[in-house]
């Protein structure tokens, strides 16, 4: 089963860096090898991350998602104790996330880009899109 998972950091604080996202994208590497759950892209924006997985259909899809989060916020607060200090409910991620199937063969190539692009050439297209509506 291939899924598209985003979970959004709390209060949508901007505080992922780049120190951070690498330490997020190794945590991700170290659950792959102890969980069935391959990571196929991680895409990271400063207020939330894409991840497109692939697990086995006996895992539940909210059991996955709850393990990812779990184990990635509690390795970036150990690694990264500032944050801690930005997001003072203690929390790193929202307590919901957004997860939906992926189509091997149609939209498995489209969803793969679009999380491999987070907070790149996405955040332009954004930026343009709140010019238009913002500035007058």
């Amino acid at each position: 089963m291939l899924y598209h998972i985003v979970c959004p950091i709390k209060y949508r604080c901007a505080i992922l860096t780049s120190a951070s996202k690498k330490t997020l994208k190794s945590v991700c590497l170290e659950i792959s090898k102890r969980y069935e759950i391959d990571f196929i892209e991680i895409g990271t924006d400063n207020d939330h991350v894409h991840f497109l997985v692939q697990s086995v259909p006996n895992m539940l899809p909210s059991r996955m998602a709850q393990t990812i989060k779990s184990i990635t916020a509690r390795e970036i607060f150990n690694t990264h104790p500032d944050i801690r200090k930005v997001l003072w409910g203690g929390k790193f991620w929202t307590s919901g996330f957004y997860i939906n199937t992926v189509g091997q063969y149609g939209n498995e190539s489209i969803i793969r880009n679009y999380v491999k692009n987070q907070g790149s050439q996405y955040q332009q297209i954004y930026r343009n899109q709140l010019n238009l509506f913002t500035e007058q």
